[in-house]
Parts: structure tokens; C-alpha cells; sequence
């Protein structure tokens, strides 16, 4: 079962020729739907400028430089905040058959080369490269700036302070409470009721 991309643009063939510049702008349907597929509030702004050329065995070499402002859920917070995205990327649009399967040789890919796009050798949808490639771009555990992990336990416990009582002094002054005393006490089978 396919989708119908929320955002598409596509470029026939004919168009090409021996290169072609193309810059799209999502619409703010596009963007409310593409915010829905990528789970965020909102898509303020979304462009893309693309510089598509033609290669050998019917593959198209493009690179894109992407721009957006998209409103973000803080994992720690759970508030919303804005942020702008931009990156430059490159990618191959390659004909559909010529994909690799499903199983493939880990061995056999290129982390420096593009990235492999299908295309079905009547147009390129560049709408639905750009979708995927923010996508990518989005941090997949977004903070909220000026927002960090205050009270995370930050050093594990030296040998022999699994055990340590809640207070007290250590070498280094006061001892920092330890999370796994409790686990610690039920092991040894002394309860504090």
C-alpha cells in the first residue's frame, strides 16, 4: 500500500536537459499535513533549492540545500518551541528497479557517496525528497534551549559506594544520594519498613 506524499513536486525528464535548477516552497496545507506524517506542531516555513543533473544509466545526481522553521515538543518539558533548520545534502535518484533489495550486503554501501532516491523514470518527486531529508534532520529527542538534565545522575558510584548510606561524608565532602541503595538493601534482605 503506497501513500500519497504530502508534499510533491515532480520533475519530468523532459525537463533536465543537461541540468536544471528547481527551488520549491511547501504550501501551508503541505506543511500542516507533513507536520501530522512527521509528528510535530507545526511547520512554519519549508523550502528547498535544488541543482538536478542528469547522469549515467538514467540517474540523476541532485543537491539541495533545505531551509525551515518548525515548532518542536521538548522531551523533557513537553513544551513547545520553535527552531530553524538548514542543511545542504546530496542524493542520486535512481530508476526503481535498479534499487537495491530488501536484504543487502552491509559491506557494499558507500557512507560517503548520496543517498539513493527511486525515481519511476517518468519524473523525480523532489516534494517527497525534501520531506525525507527533514526528516533526517529533525532531532529525534528535541530539548528546548537552555533546557538540559539538572538533576540526572551524572557520576556512577565509586567501588565500594554501592551501598553507601543516603548521607554522610565522602573523601570529596558530602556524599551524593546513591538510586541504587534501596535495590541494594531488598538484595541483602535488609528491609527498612
Amino acid at each position: 500500500m503506497s501513500h500519497s506524499p504530502e508534499f510533491s513536486r515532480r520533475i519530468p525528464f523532459n525537463r533536465l536537459g543537461s541540468g536544471l535548477g528547481e527551488t520549491i516552497e511547501a504550501s501551508p496545507a503541505e506543511r500542516a499535513a507533513l507536520a501530522a506524517r512527521l509528528g510535530l506542531p507545526e511547520i512554519e516555513a519549508l523550502t528547498c533549492r535544488f541543482r538536478l543533473t542528469p547522469a549515467d544509466n538514467r540517474s540523476v545526481l541532485a543537491e539541495g540545500h533545505l531551509a525551515a522553521k518548525v515548532t518542536q515538543t521538548c522531551v523533557i518539558t513537553s513544551e513547545p518551541f520553535k527552531d530553524v533548520l538548514a542543511e545542504t545534502f546530496f542524493l542520486r535518484f535512481i530508476p526503481l528497479e535498479d534499487m537495491p533489495e530488501d536484504e543487502f550486503d552491509i559491506d557494499s554501501i558507500d557512507l560517503d557517496g548520496p543517498d539513493d532516491v527511486p525515481h519511476d523514470g517518468k519524473a523525480l518527486d523532489i516534494g517527497e525528497a525534501t520531506a525525507e531529508q527533514l526528516a533526517l534532520m529533525l532531532d529525534p529527542y528535541p530539548r528546548k534551549p537552555g533546557v538540559g538534565l539538572e538533576n540526572a545522575v551524572d557520576v556512577a558510584p565509586a567501588e565500594g559506594e554501592e551501598g553507601a548510606e543516603l548521607s554522610g561524608e565522602g573523601p570529596d565532602g558530602p556524599r551524593r544520594p546513591n538510586p541504587f541503595s534501596a535495590l541494594s538493601a531488598l538484595k541483602s534482605g535488609d528491609r527498612k519498613e
